[in-house]
């Protein structure tokens, strides 16, 4: 295709046409409207066929070759663009603008519209429970510039964050549908396999031009006004993002009215890694059963539902704000008063989105419809508020506001049940303009006038034989007999004459044959002009009525918390200015409401004095579950919720971090161990001491005894260096040591129990070390063959037998360091931390071991090598 359009002289002019519109879209699907159908040709058809499953043909030859072309039909249009934006395509929307009837050679077309992942606002084409971001990187240095638009809501934020992890932490959290980078960005790992990646020219991330485009948007001399003036990086990406909306909307923006900085000190941070072992809104698996979402998500608007999941990914460090919101919720649990509320808010539609589209001049028939209802609501909504002490409703009620103007407006413009487009007219009711009522009454009743102008004319002129008529060629006409002609009156003027009668037109009847001849396409076109200045009227209040949509949105979702908290019987926690967390009876809130069994609550204590817990117990004792369920309950809190617990007590964290399972990352190359390192190397360089910690199994990916050492280095630097609150599960018993010489740290363990050669998992935290682990039991509940059982139970006697101590850390403390000395070269050097471990001079069985390599052993000769070091003991 593209030597065909270097040289488009051999080509049909259609092709032609096609071809220079094509060459103008390289990067997109080109659908080229032709009567009912949209028309893919050359690649363009070949890669749709593909992908959406429809027939590839070829009709027709342009240049000597037949042309590869695949069809979409014209109203079935916005389910295939779905399926190609979700598959992250573009697609140009080229429409017919020229006039059939007048055109000379192939009618006029022209790209009307660009559809991109992250620039649709079609109803059909996006996802209601989630927002739709388009996103833009900046790079300067380390520091990483974050725009980010929602173009359906007009929503703009930036931000800047300092290192490749904290930005894929981010896109983790946004998980935007489109993302736009430089031409020369360096590859980075947290964008290299997202879809949606468009390379822009490096030109268009420029500060000086973005700066400039985005006052021109706001109408503003600078930017200090919204406190973004100082986020060179994050500009330079919001000018580019901007630029982009522009390119593809072909029209306006004026829903987008403001920046908002979002500021990471601000909210909890959470890495990747975290939200993903938390599951937050995605599980493991990658749906949304059995996430904190799934239960906590009970809005009744589309959305009141997208904030609660913004809420849930970015819980907040503003104490004052998190107590308004507990208040607020405190009161709408008073007398239920959140369930009348819900009531009403079922008959909000998704303003946020209706608002957009109203704005880009897209919004449709039964767009303003859904307005209309959510308007007509507001007044009851202030009524139900009327009553409220809580500062926080008040204003949001204040923000929400009334529209009556609009809502009579709106009432007396539209049919009660509008059709889905305005295309065939049918929308603007009976009543709402005389011009157009005339004209649709003109349409429809034609007979009926010209029926009753008849009889008038008979009745005025006493000519019998006077009959009203019309043709396709002289249209309406007056006819009188031969014989009755003299006597026509003098307003008659001849039209035509026949053999036995003469036809006339009446200045009345040429008026009416003006309106008749044209009625319907002039009531069509009427119509479209009064729904155009309803949209105008409309965009006129748009800042009021957005301001409205985000309070509705937030009083949905504080509704939601109230019911949640008295479906789920949960307790409204104390927000401490100390640090700490103390929970009484806390319960995990997705696996409580999932589990067939009744859930065991669990109590915690963490404070400056007791700041650690090694956890020990078996596995499936419950220990990710006591983890992960303080790391919701402290979430929850800090978004503002009432929590799953007796009792709560929290000084607000700054962070939580987890270092939880197993898994690899083959596409990167990295292990499962290298993850898991990567993981526990991020929460030791970025932990606080108000930050919340949560590691499970720390170095069971390699050796024992390098396992055992990485954990026991990680536990102790946690413990006594950063002062983390932090939660250490492990099954290495020696790390339980640590608590007899580290201030701080202490020991809790789940317990479990044998009954007629079974396990019973009791689920309960208790106060010290756990006494045994229960593997074989696990192992037999896993099903592992009885024989296998059987051999392992006598290979662990034997290796209880030849164990002589437990390694415990000789000294944890820092301690000065010894005067240097020269080290006698008879003797082997000695690993500092070995020495720490094990004492100064090793012995010989651990020097064997620390020159095995145990992958490269049989089954056979570990079992050989384990007898033959015993004996060495």
């Amino acid at each position: 295709m593209t030597q065909a359009v270097q040289d488009l002289s051999n080509h049909t002019p259609m092709m032609q046409q096609y071809l220079r519109i094509k060459a103008e879209h390289p990067h997109e699907l080109v659908f080229y409207r032709m009567g009912d159908f949209y028309e893919l040709f050359f690649d363009d058809a070949k890669k749709a066929a593909e992908l959406l499953d429809v027939t590839l043909t070829a009709r027709g030859k342009s240049n000597g070759d037949p042309i590869p072309m695949a069809g979409i039909p014209f109203h079935a249009a916005d389910g295939y663009l779905a399926r190609l934006v979700k598959l992250g395509e573009s697609v140009a929307i080229c429409e017919q603008i020229g006039d059939p009837a007048t055109s000379k050679g192939p009618v006029e077309r022209q790209v009307v519209r660009i559809v991109t992942p992250g620039t649709v606002s079609d109803e059909a084409l996006l996802d209601e429970r989630q927002d739709n971001w388009l996103a833009a990187v900046c790079q300067r240095e380390n520091t990483f510039g974050l725009a980010l638009l929602d173009i359906g809501t007009g929503r703009f934020v930036l931000l800047e964050v300092e290192g490749e992890e904290a930005l894929a932490a981010e896109l983790q959290r946004l998980n935007p549908a489109e993302v736009l980078v430089a031409d020369d960005l360096t590859e980075l790992e947290s964008l290299s396999r997202r879809r949606g990646l468009r390379r822009r020219a490096p030109w268009e991330f420029e500060f000086d031009t973005a700066t400039r485009l985005l006052n021109q948007q706001f109408g503003t001399q600078d930017l200090d006004g919204f406190g973004c003036g100082h986020l060179v990086t994050a500009l330079g990406a919001a000018g580019c993002l901007l630029a982009y909306a522009r390119e593809t909307q072909r029209t306006a923006l004026p829903h987008i009215r403001s920046l908002r900085h979002e500021n990471r000190e601000e909210a909890v941070a959470m890495d990747a890694a975290t939200r993903r072992n938390l599951e937050l809104d995605t599980n493991l698996g990658g749906g949304e059963e059995n996430t904190l979402l799934s239960v906590m998500n009970t809005g009744v608007t589309a959305m009141g539902r997208r904030l609660m999941r913004r809420w849930i990914n970015r819980p907040l460090r503003d104490r004052q704000l998190l107590v308004r919101r507990q208040d607020a919720i405190s009161w709408l649990l008073s007398d239920y008063t959140f369930e009348p509320l819900r009531q009403t808010l079922k008959q909000v539609g998704d303003m946020e989105r209706i608002l957009g589209r109203l704005a880009l001049r897209s919004a449709r028939p039964r767009d303003l419809s859904r307005l209309l209802s959510s308007l007509a609501s507001f007044p009851q909504l202030q009524q139900q508020l009327k009553p409220s002490d809580a500062a926080h409703l008040k204003t949001l009620a204040t923000q929400i506001g009334e529209f009556p103007a609009l809502v009579d407006l709106l009432d007396r413009a539209l049919v009660e049940n509008p059709p889905v487009v305005i295309r065939e007219g049918g929308v603007i009711a009976e009543g709402f303009d005389a011009e157009l009522d005339e004209l649709r009454n003109i349409s429809t009743n034609a007979g009926q006038f010209l029926i009753d102008l008849e009889t008038r004319e008979r009745e005025r002129t006493g000519l019998s034989t006077l009959k009203v008529g019309y043709n396709r060629v002289h249209g309406y006409f007056i006819e009188l007999s031969k014989g009755q002609a003299k006597d026509a009156p003098a307003d008659y003027v001849r039209r035509q004459t026949l053999k036995n009668a003469e036809r006339y037109i009446t200045p009345e009847l040429k008026t009416f044959e003006d309106k008749a001849l044209s009625a319907k396409s002039r009531a069509l076109s009427r119509e479209k002009a009064l729904y155009d200045e309803l949209l105008e009227t409309l965009n006129a209040d748009l800042v009021a009525l957005q301001d409205a949509a985000a309070a509705v949105s937030e009083l949905d979702v504080l509704c939601s918390l109230a019911e949640r908290a008295e479906s789920l019987n949960l307790t409204k926690p104390v927000l401490a200015e100390t640090p700490g967390i103390h929970i009484v009876a806390g319960r995990h809130p997705v696996v409580e409401q999932v589990s067939s069994k009744p859930f065991v609550a669990n109590d915690l204590t963490l404070n400056p004095e007791r700041h650690m817990l090694v956890i020990t117990g078996p596995n499936m004792g419950g220990k990710s579950t006591y983890m992960r369920q303080t790391a919701l309950i402290v979430l929850l809190a800090q978004i503002g919720s009432f929590v799953p617990a007796t009792e709560c007590t929290l000084g607000l964290v700054d962070r939580i971090f987890t270092r939880i399972g197993s898994s690899d990352d083959l596409a990167s190359g990295r292990s499962t161990f290298m993850v898991e390192m990567t993981e526990t190397a991020n929460i030791l360089n970025n932990a606080t001491a108000n930050s919340l910690v949560l590691m499970d199994e720390v170095g069971r990916g390699t050796s024992t005894f390098d396992g055992l050492s990485l954990a026991w280095a990680a536990a102790l630097h946690l413990g006594q260096q950063i002062k983390a609150f932090t939660l250490f599960a492990t099954h290495y018993f020696e790390i339980t040591s640590l608590p007899e010489t580290v201030s701080g740290i202490a020991n809790v363990h789940l317990t479990a129990t044998e009954h007629n050669d079974n396990l019973v998992f009791l689920h309960h935290i208790q106060e010290g070390a756990a006494s045994q682990s229960f593997g074989l039991q696990v192992a037999k509940l896993a099903g592992i063959p009885a024989q296998v059982l059987a051999l392992a139970r006598e290979q662990l006697a034997q290796l209880e037998a030849g164990s002589h101590a437990t390694v415990v850390p000789a000294a944890v403390a820092p301690v000065e360091p010894a005067p240097a000395k020269t080290p006698t070269p008879a003797k082997q050097p000695v690993d500092p931390f070995q020495a720490e471990l094990f004492g100064a001079e090793p012995h010989p069985v651990i020097t064997q071991l620390g020159k095995l390599d145990v992958d490269d052993l049989s089954p056979r000769a570990a079992l050989e090598l384990l007898y033959a070091l015993k004996k060495a003991l």
